[in-house]
């Protein structure tokens, strides 16, 4: 099971992952966990769009954007929260 990925270089431990092709392009669906004291890197990191996704475990590797993402919890400024993210990406082709 794959338990973590990197997005720009920036390593996130998964829950839960997907990995499939659409249209032969590779997507793939994670859920993660974040918390409050991670809440403003992953933020931004998120608002990138566009992402070099990679997958060490299964040597996979692409240039990526989101196309659905959501979360547990609305915010995550109050301390000692934690909230789940569901992210989906998919390859973008250049």
């Amino acid at each position: 099971m794959v338990k973590e990925i990197l997005l720009n270089e920036k390593r996130i431990a998964i829950k839960e992952y997907e990995e499939k092709l659409v249209n032969g392009l590779n997507a793939i669906n994670i859920v993660f966990d974040v918390s409050s004291d991670d809440y403003h890197d992953v933020a931004i990191l998120l608002y990138e769009g566009y992402f070099q996704v990679d997958v060490p475990q299964n040597g996979l590797s692409f240039n990526g954007t989101i196309q659905q993402y959501y979360t547990s919890v609305t915010n995550l400024y109050e301390e000692n929260q934690v909230g789940e993210f569901t992210l989906s990406l998919l390859e973008v082709k250049e």
